[in-house]
């Protein structure tokens, strides 16, 4: 016997933290993998698919997730078995019990609403541990297979949904399902294969126990998403499991010291070599110190990798990332006046040079004629108010401020061309 193992779909998800295009194909993407499921069913021989949990993100949903929800399992040509999680319980306000679930959901998709044993083939059981609220008082996957025996002509299937104490979380929560009692079902030989729902990467917790993970990226912390599991299961209770990759998103995390040109030059390269940009969401965390100079390079490559990626994002709780400014920087830039007076108080602030190296175009002349501040001064003049560099030195006791003034002051003295 054969089955596709899947779980955490999660339709309708929001994904509030990318940009509105990417939502956008976010959002689709999840349609996309129920037809890559029943792709991988159709081309693996699967008899069926077992989807343990999550199925939707919640069970306030628009019509339009439901619809889309519908016409991709249309798609998918072996039955379809549906275990409501902590998402969509089967409460109140299920949305399995809603008028348009019932009267548009496809003849060959059925859910699995009791706890205990459905016959899914002719001598095959899925063993249904379904939520029917988001806050259950006992091990739900212990309670359908306490009254199990076993029994040599049926394999069976468990559907559950939730942490296990295998990681130590949740060890005192009641709702915590029990490896030790699924390792001696199945020991027993009362059930074959455990599947289970809640974790999104893909997990091996003991013999035949098992997390297939979310057909599609949910979250950056996730070490293995976007599969699903082919369970082979012989008469002889022997199960043999494959992982398939179906997803089409990657949620990246990367930390970079940056140091030099060089290291912001690596980190460009590191951008532009990944594939499927738009299906790719980057988080960054990065250390370190800059030049001036270095910095504008830095915001160069990330605004270039912007434009191609869904989401490029400097994750500030772990970037510890500086900028300062050495001689050739200000050296080059020339200003004179209020604006070299500012940029003094930055560097100063930050920990840099006290003053700004004079320019052959900004030292007073011999002559005694037009200084620094004249009309007559090659160098850059940018004329801040008084009321604005007051504002500026009340605040250059802060230096992510006084960093970021330092960064527009550079940018507007024409130093990021």
């Amino acid at each position: 016997m054969r089955f596709v193992a899947t779980a955490d779909w999660q339709l309708g998800m929001t994904a509030h933290f990318l940009p509105p295009d990417a939502r956008a194909r976010f959002h689709q993407a999840r349609f996309d993998a129920i037809r890559a499921i029943g792709r991988v069913a159709s081309e693996r021989g699967a008899s069926f698919v077992l989807v343990c949990g999550d199925v939707f993100e919640s069970n306030h949903l628009d019509r339009a997730v439901l619809s889309r929800a519908f016409e991709a399992l249309r798609d998918v040509s072996v039955p379809v078995w549906l275990l409501p999680g902590n998402h969509d319980p089967l409460d109140a306000a299920s949305i399995f019990d809603s008028d348009q679930f019932r009267d548009m959901c496809p003849e060959h998709v059925h859910v699995l609403r009791t706890p205990g044993t459905h016959q899914v083939l002719p001598g095959v059981e899925v063993v249904a541990a379904p939520w029917s609220s988001k806050r259950p008082v006992t091990d739900l996957v212990a309670d359908a297979c306490g009254s199990l025996r076993r029994c040599d002509d049926v394999l069976r299937v468990v559907a559950g949904h939730g942490a296990t104490d295998a990681f130590g979380f949740d060890s005192d929560n009641p709702a915590t399902i029990r490896l030790a009692a699924l390792r001696k079902a199945i020991d027993d030989g009362c059930v074959q294969v455990a599947i289970l729902g809640d974790r999104h990467s893909t997990t091996r917790l003991a013999r035949d126990v098992w997390y297939p993970g979310a057909p599609e990226v949910t979250d950056r912390r996730e070490t293995d998403p976007g599969n699903v599991l082919v369970v082979d299961v012989e008469q002889s209770g022997v199960v043999h499991v494959e992982t398939v990759h179906t997803g089409q998103w990657r949620f990246l995390r990367t930390h970079r010291h940056l140091g030099s040109g060089a290291d912001v030059d690596l980190l460009r390269e590191w951008l532009a070599a990944q594939p499927a940009k738009e299906r790719t969401a980057v988080w960054l965390s990065l250390e370190g110190t800059l030049s001036l100079t270095e910095s504008a390079a830095l915001d160069a490559a990330l605004a270039d990798a912007s434009d191609l990626y869904a989401h490029v994002v400097v994750w500030s709780p772990s970037t510890d990332l500086h900028v300062l400014p050495d001689d050739e920087d200000m050296t080059q830039l020339g200003l004179t006046g209020f604006a070299a007076q500012t940029l003094t108080d930055l560097c100063a602030a930050l920990g840099a040079c006290a003053e700004v190296p004079p320019s052959a175009d900004t030292a007073e002349p011999a002559d005694g004629g037009a200084g620094s501040d004249g009309a007559a001064s090659a160098g850059l003049a940018i004329p801040l108010p008084r009321a604005a560099l007051g504002r500026a030195e009340r605040e250059l006791d802060d230096p992510d401020v006084a960093q970021a003034a330092l960064g527009l002051l550079y940018r507007l003295a024409g130093g990021s061309r």
